[in-house]
């Protein structure tokens, strides 16, 4: 999640507060892009993650060129009937039905501090508006609190501080490996982002986690289009919680579920 751009790739980048404009929303696919322009919008954060799409992490550049020849170098998406499910090799990214039910992690004590009981309410309050629409079920389990890092095999995913500015969050897809499976939180993300508040930016990363794309990718119009991999779930929603306000987005509060948000959730995960 950007604090203050998108930078999605071949965007034509939208600060905060300055919206794209245009026309209704279009569902048509954007110009293709060569693997040369996807490797040079991406940039590399202080944990040596490749980051694409403002919050999406990779592993190596050999991971990278893998979602790249997979997904982006491919026409996959959909214009049909919001939500937007990553679709890759054919089926939908999303936990199975029994491991949405127990979807662990811990969040670290350590990198956190004084500001662990901010980012526990947040995260509260975020995973709880998911679960109050869709059958899955997030566990904080502090158990592992103390030794919350990428390789903490007691949990699904950590939740750790970063001190990068890049974003204010980053998250995952359910078909990560574990090493990447984490929401990185950035210290700004503490401070001034009204109207935005940390539990909305939660709001939007755990939809990344449950297999949920950027809203706005489904769009040429939102000036923030990304790939294809995707599948329509429901009507496109310019208010999606899963979409940028800068790009071309109507939601001017925090990042909170609509009732379209509501609808896909349900249909993936019922």
């Amino acid at each position: 999640m950007l604090k203050f751009r998108s930078v999605a790739l071949m965007a034509g980048v939208a600060l905060l507060g300055t919206a794209c404009g245009g026309p209704e929303a279009s569902e048509t696919q954007a110009p293709e892009l060569t693997w040369e322009e996807f490797r040079a919008n991406s940039f590399q954060d202080e944990e040596g993650k490749y980051i694409v799409d403002g919050d999406l992490a990779f592993d190596s550049e050999e991971q990278l060129k893998e979602f790249f020849d997979e997904n982006v170098a491919k026409d996959t998406g959909s214009s049909e009937d919001g939500l937007a499910v990553y679709y890759s090799g054919g089926r939908d990214i999303k936990w199975s039905a029994t491991q949405a039910r127990n979807l662990t992690y811990c969040i670290s004590t350590t990198s956190f501090g004084t500001r662990k009981s901010a980012m526990v309410t947040a995260m509260n309050s975020a995973t709880a508006a998911w679960e109050a629409t869709a059958n899955v079920n997030f566990v904080h389990s502090t158990t592992y609190d103390s030794n919350c890092t990428a390789s903490q095999a007691g949990v699904l995913f950590d939740v750790r501080l970063t001190t990068t500015t890049s974003y204010l969050a980053r998250a995952f897809f359910p078909n990560s490996a574990r090493s990447s499976r984490n929401i990185l939180v950035s210290t700004s993300a503490f401070g001034n982002i009204s109207p935005w508040t940390l539990a909305g930016v939660m709001r939007h990363e755990l939809g990344h986690t449950l297999g949920f794309r950027h809203e706005h990718t489904r769009s040429t119009a939102s000036g923030c289009y990304e790939d294809s991999a995707w599948r329509a779930l429901t009507s496109y929603d310019r208010a999606s919680v899963m979409h940028y306000p800068q790009c071309n987005g109507t939601q001017t509060g925090d990042l909170i579920l609509t009732s379209l948000d509501k609808t896909g959730a349900r249909a993936l995960y019922p």
